[in-house]
């Protein structure tokens, strides 16, 4: 793969990026109505094709916030046309590294000391390489270790990077008024957290730690003395990535035994903590030589305060959906309604929610569920398509819901998905046994 020798981090280089990237976009568009023009049955496919690969093209050698966002619209596998979903779902652990002298420049930069002079052996090239930093295998007094190493100029552009995408994410969300900035606040925050790597130091060993009880998950020891504000450095962890292990033919029992560990790891964070990993894509896991899975990487940790909390797993209860005085209730402390509803509009959010929680929460409304079956699967790209189409959403204000529900709602797609990969039957209430009393 092509290494980089250099990533733009001015506003106006990455900006301009950007641009070449909008008339890509726009030529595209030009040849697909110049062929419908001859065919009328032409459909989107090529069209879609052709702008996700200049889409991705354009922000990879960008790396940071603007690849993170097309990270995490890979996970909308449901949200999304599949040409845009497997050309972003690169951004999660294959772009282009940093050339080795580019490496060594930064380590330098970042830790004062060249690799060399802090480990006893470290490979120039790069093993794993995403959207915020990249991976390089090191040894030190006989431990074989992995050094994550971020790219320059990551943190200090994420808010001018927002800003550029930001008017693509309205139209695409339909998001409408001042009200949508607490969502992008909410984007930037996370993100700026997740260029912090003393914090997720802090968390990787916090969160480990509490967990470390749940069988079949295992997590690397992280290394104080080898690490910085930009640098990170673990254990080296044998395995192969989730998306990779998903594509043999592995056992059904072996998937339901890493199936039950995420899910209990998931749940025991969520109503244990009351913090979570919330990002679960198959980058962030592996599955270990003696089949265990492996998670390595805690830099996005999503707190979750309890005015939240209570009333979003309240929903999680069918009953509680079908008590039409209490739903009504739940779903305005969510802030999905709001005291300015017309009538019209509360009627119809109220029937969008119900349907999509009655189907979303459905997991936790039995003692085992089976992510492997099709027709879990058939009514959320079913339910995804129809409201894509409708033409009654679009008229709406897309504002709808807590700020929470942006990393929450993506940790259970994540997981959802993740789940479905490895053909899981958990069993749903497993990791009560694992919380404090």
């Amino acid at each position: 793969m092509k290494t980089l020798d250099r990533i733009p981090t001015g506003k106006i280089e990455r900006a301009g990026q950007l641009v070449k990237t909008g008339v890509k976009v726009g030529g595209n568009y030009v040849k697909y109505y110049g062929k419908k023009l001859v065919n009328p049955e032409l459909d989107k496919e090529e069209l879609n094709q052709e702008n996700a690969a200049d889409i991705y093209d354009g922000l990879k050698s960008l790396k940071g916030s603007a690849l993170k966002v097309a990270q995490m619209l890979s996970m909308e596998k449901n949200m999304l046309p599949s040409a845009y979903v497997e050309k972003f779902s690169l951004a999660q652990f294959s772009v282009p590294p940093l050339s080795a002298p580019l490496v060594r420049k930064t380590f330098k930069k970042y830790f004062q000391k060249y690799p060399d002079e802090v480990f006893d052996t470290f490979e120039k090239d790069s093993v794993n390489a995403a959207s915020i930093g990249q991976v390089h295998r090191a040894s030190k007094n006989g431990k074989n270790l992995a050094v994550k190493i971020q790219y320059p100029g990551v943190a200090e552009s994420i808010s001018s990077d927002l800003s550029i995408v930001k008017p693509i994410a309205i139209r695409m969300f339909n998001l409408q008024g001042k009200d949508s900035d607490k969502y992008f606040k909410e984007v930037e925050n996370k993100l700026v957290e997740e260029t912090n790597y003393n914090l997720e130091l802090e968390q990787s060993r916090e969160i480990t730690r509490a967990c470390r009880a749940i069988p079949n998950i295992v997590f690397p020891k992280y290394y104080k003395d080898l690490s910085s504000d930009r640098i990170l450095t673990m254990d080296w962890m044998n395995g192969v990535h989730l998306s990779e292990f998903a594509n043999t033919d592995f056992d059904a029992s072996l998937g339901n035994k890493l199936g039950q560990a995420l899910w209990d790891f998931y749940m025991f964070q969520l109503h244990g903590l009351r913090k979570v990993h919330a990002d679960p894509h198959p980058g962030n896991f592996l599955v270990s030589n003696d089949n265990k899975l492996v998670a390595i990487d805690f830099g996005c940790i999503k707190h979750i305060p309890v005015d939240f909390y209570k009333p979003y797993f309240e929903l999680a209860k069918k009953e509680n959906i079908e008590d039409d005085q209490f739903f009504t209730q739940k779903l305005y402390e969510l802030e999905i309604l709001r005291t300015e509803d017309s009538t019209k509009e509360l009627l119809f959010f109220k029937d969008l929610f119900k349907e999509m929680l009655t189907l979303f929460t459905s997991p936790f409304n039995e003692e085992v569920f089976d992510f492997g079956a099709d027709e879990f699967w058939y009514k959320i790209a079913s339910l995804g398509e129809r409201y894509a189409k409708d033409e009654h959403i679009k008229k709406m204000n897309g504002n709808r819901g807590s700020k929470h529900f942006l990393y929450i709602n993506r940790t259970f797609f994540g997981l959802f998905n993740l789940l479905h990969d490895l053909k899981a039957k958990v069993e749903v209430n497993s990791f009560q046994k694992y919380l404090v009393s």
